[in-house]
């Protein structure tokens, strides 16, 4: 092999190496539920693209609040889904959706639209 094929070789191998670790192996800290007067776990999600915050951490053992404001018109996010918990709700675009939710053991929970395509985590500690 010339120089020149291995600097390339390398460097698609760097390449590959970087973007598997930025997409699958990086874990995000996730962003802690406010709890509120009524004793509810609350954050709120902006579903555009996706959902920001992706990751919500709560405690287990007590209720728990999102609210969903979708800010986009693409059909892919007119629905979430909990599989975890039997629960989805219909998303109308500029609208807040709340979704109650009771988590009584620790562990990770997905949240996903309908095509799977875009996905959150709901982790109870």
């Amino acid at each position: 092999m010339t120089p020149d094929k291995i600097l390339v070789t390398v460097l698609g191998l760097f390449a590959i190496g970087f973007i598997v670790w930025f997409f699958w192996l990086v874990k995000k800290p996730g962003v802690k539920a406010a709890t509120n007067s009524g004793g509810y776990q609350e954050a709120m999600v902006l579903v555009k693209g996706g959902y920001t915050p992706d990751v919500i951490v709560v405690e287990k053992g007590k209720p728990v609040r999102l609210n969903f404001l979708r800010t986009e018109s693409a059909g892919c996010s007119e629905m979430v889904l909990f599989p975890d918990f039997n629960k989805s709700a219909n998303l109308p675009e500029g609208e807040t959706v709340a979704i109650e939710l009771m988590p009584s053991k620790a562990g990770e929970y997905q949240f996903q639209c309908q095509m799977g395509m875009l996905r959150g985590k709901l982790v109870v500690e």
